[in-house]
């Protein structure tokens, strides 16, 4: 039976946690020959731009011995109009997999509905799995654990938030929003989250930091969205600055999946400091890539 993986409560806790075993294992450089991507296709689909998220996949897909295939927006007849469903039927004639950046959610729903390959949410409006899963490879790599940690995101409630909070409650770490009025995450996955772990949501992001071991944050006006002044200037007390930084744990490691807007949501004293890890944290796409890829064209 195929799986796919648009947003992390699509794994549950067990497999969650062995996915990021299995990238710590492939990060060790172990041999990659039994991989089940040798002589297999899988096709990127891409309507949004991308740095990590294309090249970690074109990488993983490389590495663990498959082919992958890069579709831009404009190289595709969804273009010039055929339907989701004629060209996820047709290519899951071609391909192993699927991975596909888009804009709303529905699409790559509705994609994987009429696919019989796996699909691989690489970014929507609402969700970003993949980040969430390496963002919690980092958090254990750097503190021996994830059950616990306290997490604080700092900033706009998107779709980067939406998945830490789903990934923060598969690993019982506790977790902490602080956004300006009206730019909450999703509630349905904060609902869902309070069910496994504590999930707070604040207005006051020095509120928000006492005693965190981790502070996380994104850019405020992501892709797709107007750049708005007036939304800059109701999240100028949300940046991560060495000031915010102090109130959290001396040894709290600061995160971000970038690409960042430096001097908005985060200084470059922060974000180049000694307790930053976000080029830990962008190596490690490349490496739950491989283990998301192997574990769904196992199935």
């Amino acid at each position: 039976m195929k799986r796919d993986y648009l947003r992390v409560f699509d794994l549950n806790r067990e497999e969650f946690l062995n996915l990021i075993n299995r990238a710590i294992e492939l990060k060790s450089g172990r041999d990659y020959s039994k991989s089940p991507l040798i002589g297999k296709s899988v096709g990127m689909i891409f309507e949004k731009p991308s740095t990590r998220t294309r090249v970690s996949f074109e990488v993983a897909i490389y590495h663990l011995g498959g082919h992958p295939i890069y579709l831009s927006q404009r190289e595709l007849q969804l273009s010039r109009g055929e339907t989701i469903k004629d060209t996820a039927q047709v290519l899951s004639r071609y391909l192993n997999a699927v991975v596909i950046r888009t804009f709303s959610h529905s699409i790559i729903e509705e994609f994987a509905k009429w696919s019989t390959i796996p699909v691989i949410n690489a970014l929507t409006d609402t969700h970003h799995p993949c980040q969430a899963m390496a963002d919690m490879m980092t958090i254990f790599e750097k503190k021996g654990k994830v059950e616990g940690i306290k997490i604080v995101y700092i900033g706009d409630g998107n779709n980067v938030a939406n998945s830490l909070i789903e990934a923060s409650a598969l690993m019982g770490a506790k977790i902490t929003i602080a956004t300006p009025h009206g730019y909450e995450p999703s509630k349905q996955s904060i609902e869902l989250a309070k069910a496994l772990t504590d999930v707070t949501l604040l207005n006051d992001p020095f509120e928000a930091v006492i005693d965190a071991d981790v502070l996380y944050t994104d850019v405020w006006i992501s892709m797709g969205e107007e750049n708005s002044s007036e939304k800059i200037e109701k999240f100028k007390n949300f940046q991560i600055n060495s000031d915010l930084l102090r109130k959290a744990k001396k040894d709290a490691i600061v995160m971000h999946c970038l690409p960042a807007h430096r001097g908005e949501e985060i200084t470059d004293e922060v974000i180049d400091g000694p307790q930053s890890v976000v080029l830990d944290q962008a190596e490690n796409r490349l490496h739950t890539s491989k283990a998301i890829l192997e574990f769904l064209l196992k199935m």
